[in-house]
């Protein structure tokens, strides 16, 4: 048991320390702070993941133009595996391993919370891909980004449909806003 230095001396067995009252409202203020910022700190890193997703999607479309003019008998590359180093190591590059994309995470097709993906236009040469960035789950992000070889970006909530003749899709308040 713990005593003060006064009630020590003088013998009292009057305990110090904290009420059960003190303790639990120290504990409840505790709680309400945590209530309040622990969904700021879940936003804000939904917001980096798509900041990321968006660096990404322009990091590739940048590694689809160069992997294009390096093999115009390709044309665009139909996997994130052919423009990352794809397991070799970079010292002559092919079509397979073209080496454009250093981030071994990326070219996995996952990364900061979203799933990757490119799907040429299955000509040969391809003329025309689709890369598509999708949150892997409601918390890692709320929109979908999609780019074609133009280089122009799309975002749209996931589950709408993708029209890439607009700028972005989505219904009503919770569209993208990126």
């Amino acid at each position: 048991m713990v005593r003060t230095k006064r009630s020590i001396r003088l013998g009292g067995s009057k305990p110090a320390g904290f009420s059960l009252v003190e303790v639990l409202l120290v504990v409840m203020v505790v709680l309400i702070i945590a209530a309040i910022a622990i969904p700021n700190l879940l936003h804000g890193k939904m917001r980096a993941n798509e900041a990321a997703a968006v660096s990404s999607m322009q990091t590739i479309h940048t590694a689809e133009v160069m992997y294009f003019n390096a093999y115009p008998d390709v044309g665009y590359s139909s996997s994130l595996a052919a423009l990352g180093s794809n397991g070799s190591d970079c010292e002559k590059p092919t079509s397979k391993n073209a080496c454009l994309i250093m981030d071994d995470v990326l070219t996995s097709g996952l990364k900061s919370g979203y799933i990757f993906e490119i799907v040429g236009d299955g000509n040969k040469p391809s003329a025309a891909y689709v890369a598509s960035a999708t949150p892997s789950s409601s918390v890692s992000g709320r929109c979908t980004i999609a780019a074609n070889q133009s280089g122009e970006m799309h975002f749209f909530v996931p589950g709408s449909t993708l029209n890439l003749g607009t700028r972005s899709v989505g219904s009503g308040s919770s569209s993208c806003d990126l």
